[in-house]
């Protein structure tokens, strides 16, 4: 609770002025049946018309304070809701950017999407809408009991029945409701997976013509959700019968016992209505806190699952780290270990021992699944060495801060990604204060000049959302563009030219070696053209580091080298 009310202080103000209205346009409510039993029991009882008129015009402007005051309790409780999700979702995507790639790999994407969206709002709506009934109706219902008692304490005995029987049917429902709640929040999130896989691959469903087993598989996982929901909502639904069957055998008792003490002058007509107004506003004020109940039963499923997300611990930090930053680019791996789940047996990378020396270009060759990029990811951290140690210019990369560490590595990843915006945005990426100059620079080193006056407006065209209005190939050149403009100290291509052809290839890698000639450049690749030039080349076999040498020496002493350059050969002959 503290910590949730950690993000209601901002907006601390709006919800005290909420509650105030909410008081006060109770207490004005509450006043209004005494005044109606005045006006029956003195007014129309002794033929006042001038008392009935006084206490008439008295009952409007409790009315219309009490309106005014209603209106404002919605406008601030409002406030305070969405300045709410506001906050949460803030501190959720801020918890998101602190994620390693391990940390991420704990959720699916749909479910991220879904707790930063669906249950935020549930938790906005429980506080937009509870607000006002859930501090209204104990305060109605405390101050129309005592009322009640006021003006006959024998019928009042009635709610000492009925209270703990709608409290026990509450209790109830609420109690096999809540687990339901969190179920249908994850058949939510498996609903969203399948659509957002959908339209991510919709280009592979249509040409594999797989239109009809992606409509069943979202059929299974909608009538999940449905399945769920009907469950939840069947359950939540006897809310109502139990209220009324409270509230109307409440009021049957109350016209059978009251019905009965007029005959032998116990309760006047005037003292009977403006207990019956007063039974009503309890009944009413149950039936608002059982709503309120159902409400933020809702919500504590989603704030749990929130919380899954904020208290994730994240498992790469800047505690070791230290005032330094990456000047050279010397890297070195110093048997190195690591496995995505610590509890895993067996190891993605087992032993890894190499050295980089500042300015030298690097190849990795080794067949798909054999944990290419996952070695070059341990350099920037973007996952952690489970055991050993990496070292940039002779120290951890845990003594780098995060920030520094990273800005000074480029990296263009096997999944190349751009943004919705105009290509220039996109390149700026790289480098945000960026001059014309050094962006035509970078497209002339990375082949861009060769196709970006062909699109609409050049520079400035708009690219949709992951760059869908350009080719592969033109993706990865735009890619490998943004990483020059950060001229890095260490340059990471992750098989970044594999929709390229080999003389634009070739184009790219004389324009880096120009214009980068003091980086240390490290190139993942699967043609032994793109590395055949390298100063040295990593060989990997099933996450272990098979073979180090130069094309020459690989080629004439290592077998798994010469398969691959072999096989290449063949294919390029064919």
């Amino acid at each position: 609770m503290k910590e949730f009310l950690s993000y209601v202080r901002p907006y601390k103000k709006d919800c005290v002025l909420a509650i105030f209205c909410i008081m006060a346009e109770t207490v004005f409510e509450l006043v209004i049946p005494l005044v109606m039993a005045s006006i029956v029991d003195v007014g129309v009882a002794n033929g006042d018309t001038r008392y009935i008129v006084m206490r008439g015009l008295q009952m409007c402007a409790f009315a219309l304070m009490a309106l005014v005051l209603g209106q404002g309790a919605s406008v601030f409780a409002a406030r305070c809701g969405q300045g709410l999700g506001a906050e949460l979702r803030k501190a959720e995507f801020a918890k998101l950017q602190q994620f390693s790639f391990a940390n991420t790999d704990h959720f699916s994407t749909a479910s991220l999407v879904t707790r930063m969206t669906g249950d935020v709002t549930a938790i906005q709506n429980a506080i937009a809408t509870g607000l006002r009934p859930g501090f209204r109706s104990p305060v109605m219902m405390t101050t129309a009991i005592i009322a009640s008692f006021l003006i006959n304490a024998r019928l009042a005995l009635v709610f000492l029945v009925a209270a703990p029987v709608l409290g026990t049917l509450l209790f109830l429902i609420i109690s096999h409701v809540r687990p339901l709640y969190t179920l249908m929040q994850g058949a939510i999130d498996k609903v969203n997976r399948i659509i957002q896989e959908n339209l991510t691959a919709i280009r592979v469903v249509k040409s594999c013509v797989r239109g009809d087993y992606e409509i069943e598989k979202f059929t299974q996982v909608n009538d999940n959700l449905r399945r769920t929901s009907e469950r939840a909502f069947r359950l939540s639904a006897l809310n109502m019968p139990a209220m009324q069957f409270v509230m109307y055998s409440t009021i049957l008792a109350i016209l059978w016992f009251g019905g009965r003490f007029p005959s032998v002058g116990g309760v006047q007509v005037g003292e009977l209505t403006g207990f019956l107004s007063y039974v009503l506003q309890v009944l009413n004020s149950l039936m608002m806190v059982s709503n309120v109940f159902m409400t933020i039963t809702r919500a504590m499923a989603s704030w749990r699952r929130i919380e899954e997300v904020m208290h994730e611990e994240i498992d790469i930090t800047e505690e070791q780290a230290r005032d330094i930053q990456v000047t050279e680019g010397d890297i070195r791996f110093d048997h190195v270990y690591f496995k995505y789940d610590t509890r895993a047996e067996e190891y993605v990378l087992s032993d890894i021992s190499f050295h980089i020396k500042a300015g030298q270009t690097v190849g990795i060759i080794g067949q798909t699944g054999s944990a290419k990029s996952t070695l070059v990811q341990l350099i920037p951290r973007l996952y952690e060495a489970t055991e050993g140690t990496v070292y940039i210019d002779g120290h951890p990369v845990a003594e780098y801060p995060l920030r520094g560490l990273r800005d000074s590595i480029a990296m263009v990843l096997q999944k190349n990604t751009l943004f919705t915006g105009t290509v220039k945005d996109n390149l700026r990426w790289g480098k945000e204060d960026a001059t014309d100059e050094e962006i035509a620079r970078v497209c002339r080193i990375a082949c861009v000049d060769e196709f970006i006056d062909r699109l609409e407006n050049g520079l400035d065209t708009m690219l949709g959302q992951g760059g869908v209005n350009v080719s592969g190939g033109q993706k990865q050149r735009l890619c490998i563009a943004r990483a020059l403009l950060k001229n890095p100290k260490v340059l990471i291509l992750d098989d970044s030219t594999s929709a390229v052809d080999t003389a634009t290839e070739a184009k790219i890698r004389e324009g880096m070696a120009e214009c980068l000639p003091g980086t240390t450049k490290i190139i993942i690749a699967q043609r032994i053209t793109s590395v055949l030039h390298a100063d040295q080349i990593l060989v990997l076999d099933d996450g272990r580091l098979n073979a180090v040498g130069t094309h020459e020496s690989l080629l004439a002493e290592n077998p798994i080298y010469q398969d691959v350059y072999y096989s290449q050969q063949e294919g390029a002959n064919l």
